[in-house]
């Protein structure tokens, strides 16, 4: 494709991106070495960036180390894959948030293994460019789970073996609940619409995740949809 339209919104996502990577302290790791130094120089010489790894060993070193609290990997490492970097720093640093490029959407297990570790969001390669990586970020930092639904459909179209049926029947409440999760609404926003408190969201939101057995927003989001317990998000 011809990608010269795009240049400057490329830009502004850039812009926009480091504005939202400001309050973090990142590790960025991703198997292409090109792909990794434009990352590095497209953001702002600050505290944000404070580490960068094409392993997935290294990653993790980095991520302790570090301190670090955001985690923006790709699914392809030069050692290791972005599915077990995930899941083996969510099982580290429980309060790590992650989101991580996928380079290759028919890896389902590495995206399953991603995604039941708790990764916050779920970004296609092929949409880089279009701002996805900036609403990402600014998904997570809000507290909620970010995934394109393209990659849903590539998902649940190529691999539905996601888990049992849920542990318990979640009310009418708790699907309504569920259902924002899918949308990438936070608790403030689905407290707004369901008229209740963020304290009454938050207890149905841990109800769900009981109930679904599941690690993180996403994670409950992916199994509601493929257990038709909620609709596919609508397009953005």
């Amino acid at each position: 494709m011809d990608f010269t339209p795009l240049i400057e919104e490329v830009r502004a996502h850039v812009d926009h991106g480091n504005q939202l990577m400001e309050p973090h302290r990142v590790v960025a790791a991703m198997g292409s070495r090109m792909a990794l130094s434009l990352l590095v120089s497209a953001i702002r010489p600050g505290h944000q960036l404070v580490g960068a790894a094409t392993t997935e060993i290294t990653a993790l070193e980095l991520l302790q180390a570090k301190n670090a609290d955001l985690l923006l990997c790709t699914d392809r490492l030069e050692q290791g894959n972005g599915g077990s970097l995930v899941a083996t720093a969510k099982a580290r640093h429980p309060e790590l948030s992650a989101v991580m490029i996928v380079t290759q959407p028919r890896r389902l297990i590495t995206i399953r293994r991603a995604v039941e570790a708790g990764c916050d969001g779920v970004c296609l390669e092929s949409q880089i460019g279009r701002g996805t990586v900036a609403l990402a970020l600014k998904t997570v930092s809000a507290g909620a789970a970010y995934t394109e639904k393209g990659l849903y459909k590539q998902y649940f179209e190529g691999y539905s073996g996601l888990g049992d049926a849920p542990l318990a029947e979640l009310t009418l409440r708790e699907l309504e609940v569920l259902q924002l999760m899918a949308a990438d609404a936070t608790n403030q926003e689905i407290a707004g619409a369901l008229f209740i408190s963020a304290e009454t969201v938050k207890s149905h939101v841990a109800q769900i995740f009981h109930k679904l057995a599941a690690r993180s927003r996403l994670h409950a989001a992916v199994k509601g949809i493929r257990l038709g317990l909620v609709e596919w998000p609508e397009d953005r």
